[in-house]
């Protein structure tokens, strides 16, 4: 039975029935235990406390007759030599005795969260060094270095301790011995798991200097010796430091850290998590650090001020230095407390690495009580707790969201540098938006001013939504770019509405938006000539996919109320500007993919080519035969229309007036796609691939074709007649074109003398294509391994073994079937030509000018970069990597060997 003085307090504690159940063990294993919890009402107290919250320090208190006199006198730290520390069973009982007086100070609010954490990260380190002075003959040239929350002071009661280990000697004794203590984790070495134990000094700043990924380096912000050989630990301190504060932080870094974060709250989110994480859900622990830590590395370069290993310490000092106003960093730093501490009273019940709290009312209630809520009038203990969670979670994840971008709104805006940011500096201003991608400082703050002047309805939105959109934009491609653009929109009345209303009804279109104009000028530009696309976009239509039937109505649609010299040219141009843009916006949106994107440009080119003949209305019978891309529905944006023209003299004319009539027809159509002027065209339209090239006639008859086809036509004829398909007009006469054409490609065999005309071709496009204000080393179309390679290889093993295919993909997935190419070579080659498709799509949405290589430096390599989730190191490098595989491939299969063999 429990003691009766301890009746009261049992029946208040957060778990009656819990507590009085262990305090009865505890008299029955401790037979002085009863007196003296009848004589001292602090160890009362204590002893309460722990068992109602923890019942695994209650078993601690059951289990050694020490528990009691540590809870006795709770400002007595635990003696580790008397405990037998210098044993393995010794050194976890000294330690389990330290967090039970931890503990107890903890409930009973003696110390708060700080005090709780660096009494925690203080034990770490007597653990670690009494480790170390244990097995000091194979340690001794160690130095224990701590990283994470124990590197920060602020250790939970079930963290692990994170560590690395620097000097030389033999660790694994030590982290046996330690790890009897407590769960001891060197993740954070480099390499990993895979990296060795221990490192020199030089081998770490080595790594640090070649190969350390940016998260690390963010890591080391809370980098400390704790342990160990001392001076040696000293040294590393100020190595780390180096290594975190003398290196760039820019764009490239910050984008890599806030894409990991955003899949650690993807793979929370899947998992159904999101509401019940602590740590990684939204408004979560993780979100008050991240921003932190994301501020301290961005000003801490020049304000040494800012470089605290402790959350909170750095957040107090973020908002000293007018980083963040006074009232967010209050609100943050509320919300962490309460956070913090429901994550330290879910680990305290069991010793379990836990920050998901629990999904049933029972446990969610006693937990509720644990932290010190009751049953009222207003509302049981579980929904009081459940409403403040909500309010803490809400209110970190709404600063979170806005942080960054807040006080440069506030200090571009303010009259002269009132209010809250104040003390913001011009040079702070100006490194935050260098770190977040803004280049130029002037032109973003002249932009912000502009966005938010005024007391009009939109002005005031603006004032709302200006610090997440510029927060969406600094993820974008180019945030200047993006910020110009909104601008751009915000500036003209006939989209200014528009612009306004994505921003107040649809968040998420709004988002979209930032990501689009911050991708490349064509999208504000576009947006600005069709301003319903930003009514379009807050609605489900925007990114769903057209078939064909639909944008041969929509053509229509564009065409049938417009009357007057060029109003079918200027109706397709609008209709292709728009429907361009949707795809696009697909593709950088990553609702298509690339093969998706390819077979979504054709589509559209074959709807305004049908579209265009129908206006053209040639008098007799008259097919377009799409070739190269077109006809493989593999369109770039940066593509040519191929198209060839075949008539039929069917209705009598004399075979003289039957040509004029249908060569009049294929210049009339050539005139309305391509314009009387490139800017006013639709599509670049090249015939070279007729009969005789461009010494030929335009439009050939059926029989003209059948007759060059088996007199004089060319081995590189059959070649690209693999891609010829029958895209508009009479679809009988396009039919019987086909038939032909199949005829002349398949119905004798590729001979050698053809294969050597096709890699003699093809070797000479090699020495004389790439224009020479282009670098052919990292050229993607027709770069060594790039997509010439790729599209010639397969066409060659088409005709070689008689595979029929279209397009590029589809033949490669043919030739695997059949058995013609190894599944390995068709992975290498299929994963090349996607890389380089993908990035030369790209590339001609974020340049918008002609050109096919990858930038060698500068804003546009960035920005392509960007665009497509990589840095520019690693984006080239990944073209070296996969066009150097498909080369090789290229040079077995289609040289035979080496470039140029026969």
């Amino acid at each position: 039975m429990a003691p009766l003085a301890a009746a009261e307090e049992i029946e208040h504690s957060a778990d009656p029935i819990g507590s009085a159940l262990m305090l009865e063990r505890l008299v029955a294993a401790n037979e002085s235990a009863e007196a003296r919890l009848d004589a001292d009402p602090g160890l009362r107290s204590a002893v309460v406390a722990v068992t109602a919250a923890s019942p695994w320090l209650a078993r601690v208190c059951i289990t050694d007759a020490a528990a009691l006199d540590v809870l006795g006198d709770l400002d007595l730290p635990v003696d580790f030599a008397r405990a037998g520390a210098a044993s393995a069973g010794g050194l976890a009982r000294a330690k389990r005795l330290e967090m039970l007086r931890i503990a107890a100070r903890d409930l009973l609010r003696i110390d708060d969260l700080e005090g709780v954490g660096a009494g925690l990260s203080a034990l770490a380190a007597v653990v670690l060094q009494q480790a170390w002075e244990s097995t000091r003959e194979a340690s001794e040239g160690l130095a224990i270095i701590g990283m994470g929350k124990l590197g920060g002071w602020e250790l939970n009661y079930s963290s692990d301790v994170d560590v690395l280990l620097v000097g030389s000697g033999d660790g694994r004794p030590l982290l046996d011995l330690a790890r009897t203590a407590w769960r001891v984790d060197l993740d954070l070495r480099p390499e990993g798991r895979s990296g060795p134990l221990v490192r020199s000094l030089d081998s770490y700043r080595a790594y640090w200097d070649r190969w350390a990924q940016t998260w690390e380096f963010q890591a080391l912000l809370k980098a400390r010796a704790v342990a160990g050989k001392r001076a040696l630990g000293a040294e590393f301190d100020v190595l780390a430091a180096a290594q975190v504060w003398d290196r760039p932080f820019g764009a490239d870094e910050l984008g890599r850290i806030r894409r990991m974060k955003a899949r650690s709250e993807e793979l929370l989110s899947r998992r159904r998590l999101t509401d019940r994480e602590l740590k990684r859900g939204k408004g979560g622990i993780r979100d008050i650090e991240f921003a932190v830590q994301l501020l301290q590395l961005v000003h801490g370069r020049s304000d040494h001020g800012l470089r605290a290993p402790s959350t909170l310490a750095a957040l107090r000092a973020l908002a000293s230095g007018g980083y963040i106003a006074a009232d967010d960093a209050e609100s943050l730093e509320t919300a962490y407390r309460f956070l913090r501490t429901v994550e330290h009273r879910l680990q305290l019940q069991e010793d379990e690495q836990v920050h998901t709290l629990p999904s049933g009312q029972q446990a969610r209630g006693r937990l509720a009580r644990i932290l010190g809520y009751r049953d009222r009038t207003t509302g049981t203990a579980l929904s009081q707790f459940d409403a403040d969670l909500r309010l803490q979670q809400a209110t970190a994840r709404a600063i979170h969201e806005r942080l960054f971008f807040r006080p440069l709104l506030e200090a571009f805006t303010a009259a002269p540098m009132a209010g809250p940011y104040a003390s913001l500096s011009a040079e702070a201003a100006a490194d935050r938006l260098r770190a977040f991608g803004f280049a130029d400082a002037e032109r973003t703050h002249q932009a912000v001013v502009e966005l938010t002047k005024g007391f009009t309805r939109a002005s005031q939105l603006m004032q709302r939504m200006l610090p997440v959109l510029l927060d969406w934009l600094s993820v974008s491609p180019s945030p200047d770019l993006g910020l110009l653009g909104l601008r751009t929109l915000s500036a003209e009345g006939h989209t200014r509405d528009q612009l306004t209303a994505v921003c107040r009804e649809s968040p998420e279109a709004a988002r979209q938006l930032c990501l689009m104009l911050g991708t490349g000028p064509r999208f504000a530009r576009d947006l600005n000539h069709h301003p319903d696309l930003l009514n379009a976009m807050a609605g489900n239509e925007f990114l769903s996919a057209r078939t064909r039937a639909e944008l041969d109505v929509r053509a229509e649609r564009s065409l049938a109320w417009r009357e007057g010299e060029g109003a079918v040219e200027t109706g397709l141009r609008l209709f292709s500007q728009v429907e361009g843009l949707r795809i696009a916006a697909r593709d950088v949106l990553g609702s298509a993919d690339v093969d998706e994107t390819g077979s979504a440009l054709s589509d559209l080119a074959e709807t305004v080519v049908a579209a265009a003949l129908k206006h053209v209305n040639p008098p007799l019978p008259f097919a377009v035969i799409g070739m190269g891309r077109l006809g493989g529905r593999e369109l770039a944006y940066a593509s040519d229309l191929d198209l060839m023209f075949v008539y039929d003299n069917r209705d009598g004319r004399g075979e003289s007036e039957a040509a004029a009539v249908a060569e009049s027809s294929a210049a009339d159509l050539v005139r309305v796609l391509g314009g009387e002027t490139p800017a006013a065209g639709v599509y670049r339209v090249d015939t070279a691939l007729r009969p005789e090239g461009r010494q030929g006639s335009q439009a050939r008859s059926l029989e003209a074709y059948q007759v060059y086809y088996a007199r004089w036509a060319q081995a590189w004829e059959r070649q690209a007649l693999l891609r010829g398909r029958f895209i508009a007009g009479d679809p009988e006469l396009g039919e019987r074109f086909s038939s032909v054409a199949r005829e002349f490609v398949w119905d004798r065999p590729f001979g050698r003398d053809e294969v050597r005309e096709i890699r003699r071709t093809k070797a000479r496009m090699e020495r004389e294509r790439v224009p020479p204000s282009e670098d052919p080393r990292f050229h993607l179309k027709l770069g060594a391994g790039s997509l010439s390679d790729i599209e010639w290889t397969a066409q060659l093993l088409q005709l070689e073994h008689g595979i029929r295919a279209t397009g590029t993909l589809a033949a490669l997935d043919a030739l695997e079937r059949a058995g013609a190419l190894d599944p390995a070579d068709v992975l290498i080659l299929t994963t090349a030509y996607r890389f380089c498709e993908r990035t030369r799509n790209r590339l001609s949405l974020v340049r918008d000018i002609p050109g096919d290589s990858l930038p060698t430096a500068g804003p546009t390599l960035t920005a392509l970069s960007r665009s497509l989730g990589t840095t520019a190191s690693e984006l080239r490098d990944e073209y070296r990597r996969v066009t150097r595989r498909a080369r090789r491939v290229v040079n077995r299969v289609f040289y035979g060997s080496a470039p140029g063999a026969s």
